[in-house]
């Protein structure tokens, strides 16, 4: 489960990802992924840019204190949340976490995080307009953890551990479900934007 809060935070999300990318922002949406150990947050972004609208998905993660061992360029910026304090912004291709949880989901379709709020002493559901679904995997248990990054282009990222290859979509688009694959729909996609696949090595 991800907690919202209501909170100011500086800077926004939204100027960290067009920051990042370099250019104004037109944003779709946005997903989480849930951290095993409940400390990092975790979300990607769907934004276009430009005047063809080309679509960008940017994963960032959340942290309480510096990543340690973090090469250089994967700290984005530092945030100040009015609820949670300050808080490191990571390139979410660097950040273990963000890995092992984008390999999971993919091989599992266990699904996004559910977005919970409280207001006035009531829990409310925080919706997001993108929908992901993953899977493909037996259900035999499988290692998803110790992914680095190994190539890093415009289009995609690969990561790899010692049995899979995994392989994110920076400039994802409609096409072929592969075998194992995560994809999103949101309103006005009704065709699978295809996020992010494993395949084993």
């Amino acid at each position: 489960m991800a907690l919202f809060h209501r909170a100011t935070i500086t800077p926004s999300k939204e100027e960290i990802v067009a920051a990042h990318l370099g250019a104004p922002i037109d944003p779709v949406g946005a997903f989480r992924f849930d951290d095993p150990d409940g400390r990092v947050g975790m979300e990607t972004f769907l934004v276009r840019t430009g005047e063809d609208g080309v679509l960008h998905q940017v994963p960032l993660t959340y942290r309480d204190e510096p990543l340690a061992g973090a090469p250089e360029g994967a700290l984005l910026s530092e945030m100040e949340h009015s609820v949670l304090g300050r808080r490191w912004v990571y390139d979410g291709l660097h950040d273990p976490v963000y890995a092992l949880m984008l390999a999971a989901v993919t091989m599992t379709g266990q699904g996004e995080a559910l977005g919970m709020a409280v207001y006035e002493g009531r829990w409310y559901i925080a919706p997001t307009n993108v929908r992901i679904a993953g899977g493909g995997w037996t259900l035999e248990r499988v290692p998803v953890d110790g992914f680095e990054l190994v190539s890093r282009e415009d289009d995609v990222a690969v990561l790899r551990n010692d049995r899979f290859e995994l392989t994110l979509f920076r400039r994802p688009s409609a096409g072929p479900r592969p075998p194992i694959a995560l994809t999103a729909t949101w309103a006005g996609q009704a065709d699978p934007v295809v996020l992010a696949e494993v395949r084993e090595r």
